[in-house]
C-alpha cells in the first residue's frame, strides 16, 4: 500500500469534541500545545491553538449532535519540551477520551 502525497494539500483545522475539556486541554498542553480560551458569538467556549505549521487545533465541548469519536492523531515534537519529557522515538499515548496519540519525539 502506498500513500499518495500532494504538495499543495495540508490540514488547516482539527477540531476534537470532548466531554473532558480540562483534562484534554491539560493532556495536549503537556505536549507543548499552547491553548487560548475562545468563544465566537453565542457559541460554546472552547480552546484553540495554532500549531507551528499554521494548523488550528481546537477542543470543543461534546454535545448530543457532536459526540466524541475515535480519531488517531500524530505529532512530531521536541521530546524535551513536554511534561514529562519523552525519550527520542515513537510513543503511543492515550488522551482522556481514549484517542490514540502517536508522538514522534526528537
Amino acid at each position: 500500500m502506498s500513500i499518495a502525497t500532494t504538495a499543495t494539500t495540508r490540514i488547516t483545522l482539527l477540531v476534537l469534541y470532548t466531554g473532558r475539556m480540562e483534562e484534554c486541554r491539560a493532556f495536549y498542553s503537556a505536549l507543548g500545545i499552547e491553548f487560548v480560551q475562545e468563544q465566537h458569538g453565542s457559541g460554546p467556549q472552547h480552546y484553540a491553538a495554532v500549531l507551528p505549521d499554521g494548523t488550528v487545533f481546537e477542543l470543543y465541548p461534546a454535545t448530543a449532535k457532536r459526540r466524541t469519536g475515535a480519531v488517531r492523531l500524530g505529532f512530531n515534537l521536541d521530546g524535551t519540551t513536554v511534561t514529562p519529557p519523552l525519550e527520542p522515538g515513537r510513543h503511543l499515548l492515550t488522551d482522556p477520551d481514549g484517542r490514540t496519540v502517536e508522538v514522534h519525539a526528537t
